[in-house]
């Protein structure tokens, strides 16, 4: 695998950093999971398997667990030890804990001159927001993410899922990935620092490319799309079909395919700024084309022709019904350490040989910490002979 041999220690909990820690470990990395007696947060929320948090599971297989008592002197010795030894340490601590630890950028760098130290937080190492707790929540209002999600006349809405967490954890592992391309023997101390609201700034796309142009920020669309029509969600005999035409050429086959190129030939649809002017116009005369079959039979004409379309499903239909990713194994079926059924999400990345495999279910707390202070000792012995 891509990061076998690399030992990563992680002292992250909740959801950025486990998920930054846990592409890292799907890629080989060894990471030993650092928890205090009571254990990451994520253990006792959300719907349980057995005694397994299903949510806890979700991001961090591949992991070992060891439980360290970080108040207490013969803890943090370990720690110290674990760090030493290691390639990467990854936070996702307030600014500042670390070097109340006495593990300050300054001090990893003595300890260990070749270590990789990733800081992930809701904004960052550094300037005046730097000391204010943050949330996923918080870092979706902020970075002006959730003022572009929500209806053109109604209030700004927060992404479903945690995306701040989620991007900030994918940078991280990114940059870390990107350091480990140095040469062990040639690698020097290196600090990332990955903020959960910079991340969200990172999405904002063709968002901010409109504000640095213009000064103007695009208006909220809904299931619209801010700069091309027709584009979004419309009704059809029996549900809502998805519909992406991105380009005149695609506008050209979905006006085909419904029986009205005509339409092309009035100068209100005439080339998307003509049609962005006239989008409830437009839109219009697509939904009452549409709404004269089924979703289905929509989704398989405007297939063939080449137009981008799909149904809108449950999640539950993404996860245990879609045909194309139980083919892509995007719910793996695994079990708990109990020996309970579940399921898991699958590897997005696809790599031929050595790519991304479930070597071992999220572990139990602190289940390898024998094993992982036997490894210590060994190593000890080993240095002194």
């Amino acid at each position: 695998m891509s990061l076998h041999g690399f030992r990563v220690i992680d002292l992250t909990r909740v959801i950025s950093g486990p998920f930054c820690t846990q592409q890292l470990a799907d890629l080989g990395a060894d990471v030993i999971k650092v928890e205090t007696p009571a254990g990451d947060t994520l253990r006792g929320q959300g719907s349980m398997v057995g005694e397994t948090s299903a949510y806890f599971a979700s991001f961090n297989r591949n992991k070992r667990s060891i439980v360290l008592d970080l108040r207490s002197e013969d803890g943090m010795a370990v720690l110290r030890e674990l760090i030493a030894g290691a390639d990467v340490l990854v936070d996702n601590f307030k600014p500042g804990t670390m070097a109340r630890m006495g593990l300050s950028d300054a001090a990893l760098a003595a300890l260990n001159p070749r270590l990789i130290a990733c800081h992930i937080s809701g904004f960052g190492q550094s300037g005046p927001y730097a000391d204010r707790p943050a949330f996923d929540f918080v870092a979706q209002a902020m970075s002006g993410f959730m003022w572009t999600n929500g209806d053109p006349d109604g209030p700004p809405l927060r992404s479903g899922i945690p995306i701040s967490d989620l991007a900030a954890g994918l940078y991280a592992a990114l940059g870390i990935a990107a350091a480990l391309a140095v040469p062990r023997e040639t690698r020097r101390f290196k600090s990332i620092d990955v903020a959960m609201a910079d991340s969200m700034v990172s999405l904002l796309a063709y968002m901010a490319t409109e504000v640095f142009a213009t000064g103007q920020p695009l208006p909220r669309a809904g299931n619209d799309h801010p700069l091309v029509a027709p584009y979004g969600l419309f009704e059809t005999s029996d549900g809502h079909i998805a519909i992406a035409p991105s380009n005149d050429v695609m506008v050209e086959r979905l006006f085909a395919t419904l029986g009205c190129r005509d339409l092309l030939d009035d100068p209100r649809f005439a080339g998307n700024a003509a049609r962005m002017r006239h989008r409830a116009a437009i839109n219009a005369e697509v939904e009452a084309r549409l709404r004269a079959g089924t979703t289905d039979d929509w989704i398989a004409r405007l297939n063939s022709a080449g137009v981008p379309a799909g149904p809108v499903q449950t999640v539950e239909q993404a996860l245990l019904s879609d045909p194309q990713i139980a083919h892509r194994d995007m719910a793996l079926a695994t079990e708990t350490p109990d020996g309970e059924p579940m399921k898991i999400l699958g590897f997005p990345i696809k790599q031929s040989g050595n790519g991304p495999e479930l070597r071992r279910i999220a572990p139990r707390l602190g289940e390898h910490t024998d094993a992982i202070l036997r490894e210590l000792e060994e190593a000890r012995r080993n240095k002194k002979g």
